[in-house]
């Protein structure tokens, strides 16, 4: 194989634009640094906490649901947001990085260490009989726009393989989340309503199974188990879940898969609106009286710790050590250090850990220190991560020199 390194004269691709990954990454950044900004400056306090108060009813007969407008973001529009996760795994699962094993592995070990080992230090720090255990699913969580728009910002200078890597260890990392947020994170429920959502749900896999193509079937039926999902006291996001794993993968007579169809048209709103928005109205911890007690204090810590230390440890050490007694391959291109970098950018957690944080915990008190911890933990994940993995091109690039 040629080595380009000394092929200088090779003309170069015309600059392209931001990566779309990295633009959204920034977008959200923005939005979560707004959010702060509207809590704490005095003349924007008040806009931003009446925004978020406003009350929105959607009446039909005598079907009422009235909410604030922060929960009709966290349970209207992240419910959008689920759906098109559930789509991203169908089509991993079916085609994808997780369509085989051997493809599969690395991540899969990656995902539960990274789920476990956060899960444990958080804990630990906290009590496990204390009142803040509740919240030990905050730090196993990975915001894959994130990740990916830091990744992103590295371009080609990252394998693609490490890209793949980070990609498919967040599908599966989201459908952990979709199972402990239906296991755990559940209130009191409904049977009438949850039996309404079970019909709906049938009705969903019914059309899938009888070969029915056009969206509008299971849009409508998509909303009646929104409804009934909200209704019954399970989290309202996992109607999304449902209606993107019911909505068929295969092309129909025009050759058009309706899945990704939907998650093509979903991307540009979910990655400009929906999380912004999500970001923006969950984001807002006051700065006022912060202090080091508040970030050191056991919650904030223990969510701190288990996205910054818990997600490198646990995504580095499970895949270091499935690689290293032959459980998964690695990838060919990448260093150890180039996956060490990639592991760190798992620990940021943001929207996805904010999201469980407001599942387990509804007092404003827990809700400040969520933010606090997840802020920090997320930061210094993204910023080592983007260190480590410059600091590992810059050894790649010197070897390569060296031994040309």
């Amino acid at each position: 194989m040629t080595d380009t390194a000394v092929q200088p004269d090779i003309p170069k691709a015309p600059a392209q634009g931001m990566d779309p990954a990295a633009k959204a990454g920034l977008l959200l950044a923005a939005a979560a640094v707004l959010g702060v900004l509207s809590e704490n400056i005095t003349a924007l306090r008040p806009l931003y906490d009446g925004f978020l108060t406003t009350n929105v009813t959607v009446a039909v007969g005598e079907l009422k649901i009235a909410k604030p407008l922060l929960l009709w973001i966290n349970d209207g529009l992240m419910a959008i947001f689920f759906l098109l996760v559930a789509l991203e795994i169908k089509r991993e699962v079916y085609e994808g990085a997780l369509s085989s094993w051997k493809r599969a592995a690395l991540p899969v070990y990656g995902a539960i260490g990274g789920m476990a080992v956060p899960a444990l230090i958080f804990l630990t720090i906290v009590g496990w009989d204390s009142d803040e255990a509740k919240g030990w699913a905050i730090p196993a969580a990975t915001d894959i726009a994130f990740a990916l728009g830091v990744l992103s910002l590295f371009g080609n200078r990252v394998p693609a393989e490490l890209k793949t890597f980070l990609l498919a260890l967040a599908v599966v990392d989201d459908l952990g989340a979709i199972i402990i947020i239906a296991l755990f994170y559940t209130s009191k429920l409904s049977i009438a309503a949850l039996m309404l959502a079970v019909l709906a749900g049938i009705g969903l896999f019914a059309l899938n199974f009888s070969g029915v193509k056009r969206f509008t079937p299971y849009v409508l039926l998509g909303i009646i188990l929104w409804v009934c999902v909200l209704k019954s006291g399970v989290h309202a996001t996992l109607a999304g879940v449902a209606l993107g794993f019911a909505i068929p993968l295969k092309p129909g007579r025009d050759g058009k898969s309706p899945a990704k169809a939907a998650e093509h048209g979903l991307h540009p709103w979910i990655a400009y609106l929906v999380m912004p928005l999500f970001a923006f109205a969950n984001a807002g911890v006051p700065l006022e009286g912060l202090s080091l007690e508040l970030l050191f204090a056991p919650l904030s810590l223990a969510i701190m710790m288990g996205l910054f230390v818990g997600k490198q440890i646990g995504v580095f050490g499970f895949a270091y050590t499935a690689i290293r007694f032959g459980l998964a391959e690695r990838p060919r291109e990448a260093s150890m250090a180039q996956l060490y970098g990639v592991s760190l950018l798992a620990g940021i957690g943001f929207t996805m850990s904010l999201f469980i944080g407001a599942l387990a915990y509804v007092d404003p008190e827990h809700q400040t220190l969520v933010r606090i911890g997840v802020i920090s933990g997320s930061i210094l994940s993204g910023v080592t991560g983007a260190l480590i993995l410059g600091f590992a091109k810059k050894r790649a690039i010197a070897h390569v020199a060296t031994s040309a």
